[in-house]
């Protein structure tokens, strides 16, 4: 049971560690919106990696075979709505640059349970992330200890541990924006973000 634990851990920290958009957007989420509606948004990306990973369990050798035909037009929807972000972030932060009075809003990420569903939504437009581990899951399959309860363990395991990771990211974001709480200072964190973002939308479709 411990390696199932301690394998859900590291399968779920190796799906959440690399800083892609939704990393770049949880701590500038973090920085304009504070903790509260950054941390839901975090806990939507670790819902939605708990459910690629239930999924993988459940789904077997057929995964890759169902997500396979679908997995250009998930990639432009990803990058589509990227952009998306990207550019409204950017315009959002110009707007409130120009009249601090609309700092509040915030694109549409305005109540946590909003912030959640539209992280959960977007993680799940990541079809990279079910064939991660779905080839994780076989690799276990075929060693012959893939039990129910170890893959209970397992999921929940890669679910707490993503939860952690982007909860961190979302606490730094919330400690970077107390530190750049002028105008000037979210305009920047907002652009950078935007051009994140961006710039990860278009490798997502060169790739």
């Amino acid at each position: 049971m411990s390696e199932a634990l301690w394998s859900g851990v590291l399968a779920g920290l190796g799906v959440a560690i690399p800083l892609g958009a939704i990393g770049a957007l949880l701590v500038s989420l973090g920085a304009r919106a504070g903790l509260k509606i950054a941390a839901a948004a975090a806990l939507g990306v670790a819902a939605a990696d708990g459910i690629y990973a239930l999924i993988a369990v459940l789904g077997g050798a057929s995964l890759a075979r169902f997500i396979e035909p679908i997995s250009v037009p998930l990639k432009y929807v990803a990058v589509a709505v990227l952009l998306f972000l990207a550019v409204r972030t950017t315009v959002t932060a110009i707007a409130h640059y120009r009249d601090p009075a609309k700092a509040k809003d915030l694109g549409g990420l305005t109540t946590p349970m909003r912030s959640f569903g539209v992280l959960l939504g977007l993680t799940l437009l990541n079809p990279a992330t079910v064939l991660y581990f779905g080839a994780l899951v076989l690799g276990w399959q075929a060693s012959g200890s893939f039990t129910a309860a170890e893959s209970a363990v397992w999921v929940l395991a890669v679910f707490a541990a993503s939860a952690a990771w982007q909860l961190l990211l979302a606490g730094g974001g919330a400690m970077v924006g107390k530190v750049l709480a002028t105008p000037k200072g979210r305009l920047g964190t907002a652009m950078a973000s935007s051009l994140m973002i961006g710039g990860l939308a278009l490798a997502v479709l060169m790739s």
